[in-house]
């Protein structure tokens, strides 16, 4: 059983909030008690019952504001429109408003999941004194508890023996378990104080919660879980209450927030199911948990982001642009934005910014020192913009040990193809127009071999001793096709011809006889 005691005012304004709800047909008023002839002939009018609480209410001008309206509700619908009622002048006349000739409205509301009422009537007495409201809110809880029957201090002590059996580590977790009941707590010299209803209800030694403390709950299975859990809920709710109340609903897990209602810096996990505490940075940041937007605006907030980026860096590439996205849990790769297990594609300005700057990227890796050198690199990576593409100021040490290197090799006259030992070192051969390069793309070395006066004779003579090499091995193979012929002429007179022994001489030492290749032809 709840009642909210709600604001007060001067011109009544509950009455037009519960007559627009009848006008909508989500309420009705179903009592009216001392607003004199109102209503003997026909329903009275909204403007009439302001006009009559507030004339009523004259007759102590000191009340600021005299009205006096408190919603009064039940868990869903365990207490029937009549039971209610019956429970509500119970209530008002603990509260001191029961008199006899005390005007008063009440509207049973049919907008919500619950029975509930609102009650509209003065603060002002029949006998023109004010009701007595010290410590209103906490008087509500007392009488209410008084009518129910209910023991509040025993409720407590059974609320912190059944939080005692969670795990928790700390008493920022322990809090959380019984913020979780409904209770405020709070930590004062030595001494833990648990409040219900505005008021103390037990103080507890902190050494007997401490030594409650056990070791945290860490168990990665369940925190996923968990996490699953959150952003599936957050994804479709607008605001943190209604998150967590559908985590109560469904999963009887609490989220309790720590800091500002409006900008909580933290919070904890209350799980009953496994009566555990876990702290929230290890399931789902806090600004990630409240980040409500869709996941169409999360692209789009992304995307924005990194045209920001681009704006700021024309030149930025794929890599830098993850280094500063992967805290929003995204990352992009050959044009499309991967976020949350979700992906989408860039716009393709975008796109086609990003793939060019990562080649201009692999340009600049080779450092070029001349135009020539960048613009033959451009030609070979596919770059179009060669003006965006830096080029060094002066060679790099990686460079001269290379030329260095292939000096040595193209001197070595014992080298019999200069060209086959650069592909061996890892370089590949560029012939252009006006000059011979020499491209290493594992180091990220180009090299001018006609601008460092190489003997490029070296690589053609490769090619001459390559087709001088062939020839000869087409003769040997003719003759040795002839050869063949006369053998089988010749050979005539079977294994005692007096030819036999020229016969395997041609074939090579007696040795290979032995030889399987030979057995087998």
């Amino acid at each position: 059983m709840i009642a909210t005691i709600l604001p007060g005012s001067t011109n009544f304004h509950a009455v037009g909030y519960n007559e627009h709800k009848v006008s909508k047909g989500i309420a009705r008023l179903i009592e009216i008690q001392n607003f004199g002839s109102l209503g003997t002939f026909h329903k009275p009018t909204p403007s009439e019952l302001v006009g009559y609480l507030q004339k009523y209410s004259s007759q102590n001008s000191r009340i600021r504001k005299p009205q006096f309206h408190v919603a009064i509700s039940c868990k869903g619908h365990e207490m029937s429109e009549d039971e209610l009622l019956d429970f509500a002048h119970q209530y008002l006349k603990e509260m001191g408003y029961g008199e006899s000739g005390q005007p008063l409205l009440v509207y049973s509301h049919y907008d919500t999941e619950n029975t509930h009422l609102h009650i509209v009537t003065s603060r002002v007495a029949p006998d023109g004194r004010k009701i007595h409201h010290s410590h209103e809110r906490r008087r509500s809880l007392e009488v209410i508890d008084h009518i129910l029957g209910n023991n509040r201090k025993k409720k407590t002590e059974d609320d912190i023996d059944a939080a005692k059996q969670y795990t928790f580590s700390s008493f920022s977790q322990f809090k959380a378990i019984m913020v979780s009941m409904g209770y405020e707590v709070y930590q004062k010299d030595e001494n833990v104080f648990v409040k219900h209803g505005g008021k103390v209800q037990k103080k507890i030694p902190f050494t007997e919660i401490e030594s409650l403390f056990k070791s945290g709950y860490r168990e990665k299975i369940r925190c996923r879980q968990l996490r699953s859990i959150l952003k599936k809920y957050r994804d479709v709710s607008s605001n943190k209450e209604e998150l967590q109340k559908e985590l109560k609903t469904k999963f009887g897990i609490d989220i309790v927030f720590f800091g500002k209602k409006d900008a909580p810096y933290g919070y904890m996990l209350v799980d009953h199911a496994n009566r555990t505490v876990i702290h929230g940075a290890r399931v789902l940041v806090v600004e990630e948990l409240l980040d409500f937007a869709t996941p169409e605006e999360r692209f789009n907030r992304i995307e924005d982001y990194i045209d920001r980026l681009l704006t700021l860096n024309p030149k930025i590439t794929q890599g830098e642009i993850y280094s500063k996205i992967r805290k929003q849990r995204a990352y992009i790769k050959k044009g499309i934005i991967y976020f949350d297990g979700q992906s989408r594609p860039l716009k393709p300005f975008m796109a086609e910014a990003i793939d060019r700057n990562n080649r201009i990227a692999m340009v600049e890796m080779f450092s070029p020192v001349t135009e020539s050198e960048r613009d033959l690199l451009c030609k070979i990576f596919k770059v179009s913009r060669t003006d965006l593409v830096d080029i060094s100021p002066e060679r790099t040490h990686y460079h001269t040990d290379a030329v260095k290197h292939l000096r040595e090799i193209f001197n070595d006259e014992t080298v019999f193809s200069v060209r086959s030992r650069l592909h061996e070192e890892g370089f590949t051969i560029r012939q252009e127009e006006d000059a011979t390069y020499a491209v290493n793309f594992k180091q990220h070395i180009i090299i001018n071999l006609t601008e460092e006066n190489f003997n490029l004779e070296r690589l053609k003579k490769q090619l001459i001793k390559k087709t001088e090499q062939q020839k000869q091995h087409q003769i040997r193979k003719s003759s040795s096709h002839l050869s063949s012929k006369t053998k089988l002429r010749d050979a005539g007179g079977g294994s005692h011809s007096e030819k036999r022994e020229w016969e395997v001489g041609n074939k090579g030492s007696y040795d290979d006889l032995e030889n399987s290749y030979y057995l087998k032809r």
